[in-house]
């Protein structure tokens, strides 16, 4: 790259990386490896985030996220994490279907008992 593109791209760094060459085209490249390295671990990030979100919307009505996707896949029910995620935050009702059209699919979904004091009243 040549000064005047390291320059751009170094403002706003701090101390002499912003304005020596040498300091700057150092904290320039480390800068584009970082910011190729995130890239890639914001998406690993935000999938984690929406299977969390799943998880909690699924426990919810008795049925944990691997027997909940496990019920959808055999159901032929193919909506990606990140609407699933939406569903369980936005539209719990149209969610609660979902949780039950996997709970009938799958056997492994039983329906939640209930503890505590409602079990005895």
């Amino acid at each position: 790259m040549n000064k005047d593109k390291i320059f751009k791209l170094a403002k706003g760094f701090r101390g002499r990386a912003k304005n020596c060459i040498r300091i700057a085209r150092e904290r320039v490249e480390k800068a584009l490896q970082y910011s190729y390295r995130d890239r890639r671990n914001k998406k690993r990030d935000m999938r984690s985030l929406w299977i969390e979100r799943i998880n909690a919307g699924a426990r919810l009505h008795g049925v944990n996220y691997g027997n909940f996707m496990h019920g959808l896949m055999k159901e032929n029910i193919h909506l990606n994490r990140k609407v699933l995620s939406e569903l369980s935050m936005h539209e719990p009702y149209s969610f609660k279907a979902l949780v039950d059209i996997s709970r009938k699919s799958f056997p492994g979904n039983k329906v939640p008992k209930k503890e505590g004091l409602s079990t005895i009243l």
